[in-house]
């Protein structure tokens, strides 16, 4: 049974309070019909100080049996299951005056995941959340996803439109700015962004996807932090720096606000060159040092060789103040009005144990995706993107032993890349309703060649309010 929460209550008041709104709204439709469809149930003023939206995401997901010639701890079930989350979020803002705002989110999140989410690096739906071990379930209330505060320095006198959206209420920036934010957000609200594969709601649902997978971000276990971020953008490219606190334990809900010994940085550069004409070419360089109590790979072996541990346990090596960095470079394509491609690389130090977001070391991605203009229907997408992952040698020798992550773990490993392909088509239906259908293929799960491989069919349904 679902639990009926705070969040959905507020949803149906703000239907309730601009049904009005609504049918002036298809009133303008009908006489401006060369306008795309409104995509939003409710119209969102472009000049209120106050803003007020929300989403409904619902993600059924189910795989039939698979090979599997042994199964452990932190192992994909082989046996046919099926899995339905949602995330229903409720976005507030205040713009204060033209160059200050402040950002609230409320969220609520449920449901049950395949498998729990283990078993896989690149597992299939964003919107899972993986409950941490037996005495520390997370509360199944309403949560607080969001709250900043968002300033703009004006560097030019010129200015650009900009498009209004939960994360930004200004319609109008300076063409060169330097922004400041400070609050609770996501890491990946900010940073490794690609047109083509960033949103689990509208677009792919793999974790390795919409995110690369080797960037370590930081992140509780329902994927948010505390920080602050600088960011400069000029008209050709952009610079962001940001500061976030790390999770006590590897994936874990409590955030460490000691930030002398755990803490993360992040730094990403992004170009936006003019390759062809009219189309958007974007680059982004990412690197990451993440500071926290880690454990050693290595160690863990080496621990286990010398009797002193039954199995390899990398939280018997964990230790204050230990560093893991990466890098990651991103790019996105319009070859077309309707055609795009996306593309990610990422590569981490594999040295010491993945913490905040998922067991992945390198990764590459391509992705492509094309709007349906072509067949009568804009607002319609599909999409395919293929993913490989890799882990370093000491990360496979710990997990071949026998050894635990917080993902993995089938008791022994028989070493593959994990290639995960995807496909989507997503039906925009009326206003803000989208249904999408959605299939993954996973070859060697977890990167083990004795499991798998695995079709997972999923159907989502999308409300934007």
């Amino acid at each position: 049974m679902f639990h009926l929460p705070v969040t959905l209550v507020l949803l149906a008041l703000l239907c309730s309070t601009t049904l009005a709104q609504v049918a002036q709204s298809d009133e303008s439709a009908e006489q401006n019909p060369e306008k795309n469809p409104p995509v939003t149930m409710l119209p969102h003023s472009e000049t209120s100080r106050f803003w007020v939206s929300g989403q409904m995401n619902f993600i059924f997901q189910s795989h039939p049996g698979f090979p599997a010639n042994y199964s452990g701890t932190n192992s994909f079930q082989n046996t046919g299951e099926t899995g339905l989350t949602r995330v229903l979020t409720l976005y507030t803002g205040l713009q204060i005056t033209p160059r200050d705002e402040l950002l609230f989110d409320l969220e609520e999140s449920g449901g049950s995941a395949l498998s729990n989410a283990l078993g896989l690096a690149g597992f299939t739906d964003l919107d899972a959340v993986r409950i941490p071990g037996e005495g520390s379930p997370l509360s199944t209330n309403p949560y607080m996803a969001r709250v900043m505060y968002h300033h703009i320095f004006a560097l030019s006198r010129e200015s650009i439109a900009a498009e209004r959206n939960p994360l930004s209420l200004f319609t109008k920036l300076p063409a060169r700015r330097l922004e400041f934010r400070i609050g609770k957000f996501s890491t990946a609200d900010y940073f490794d962004l690609n047109s083509v594969a960033s949103d689990s709601h509208l677009q792919f649902m793999n974790w390795t996807v919409d995110n690369n997978g080797a960037f370590d971000y930081a992140a509780n276990t329902r994927g948010y932090t505390y920080g602050a971020i600088l960011d400069y953008e000029d008209r050709n490219w952009g610079m962001r720096f940001g500061e976030m606190l790390m999770p006590k334990v590897a994936n874990g809900d409590q955030l460490d606000a000691d930030l002398a010994r755990a803490r993360a940085e992040n730094m990403e550069f992004e170009l936006r060159p003019r390759l062809l004409k009219d189309r958007k070419t974007i680059f982004r360089a990412l690197s990451y040092v993440n500071h926290g109590n880690m454990g050693d790979y290595r160690e863990s072996i080496d621990r286990f060789l010398q009797g002193i541990d039954p199995t390899p346990n990398i939280e018997k090596t964990r230790q204050q103040g230990t560093i893991k960095y990466g890098f990651g470079l991103n790019a996105e394509q319009e070859l077309t009005r309707d055609l795009r491609l996306g593309a990610r690389w990422g590569w981490n130090e594999g040295q010491h144990e993945s913490f905040a977001y998922t067991e992945v070391d390198s990764t590459v991605e391509l992705a492509a995706d094309y709007a349906g203009r072509s067949w009568k229907r804009p607002s319609d997408k599909t999409g395919l993107a293929y993913v490989s992952n890799g882990i370093s040698k000491d990360h496979q020798e710990y997990l071949r032993l026998g050894g635990l992550g917080f993902l993995l773990g089938d008791g022994n490993l028989n070493y593959g890349r994990e290639t995960i392909v995807e496909y989507y088509y997503m039906a925009h239906f009326w206003r803000g309703i989208f249904a999408s259908f959605d299939l993954q293929h996973i070859n060697n799960p977890g990167y083990n060649r004795d499991r798998g491989p695995i079709l997972v069919p999923s159907l989502r349904l999308h409300i934007d309010l």
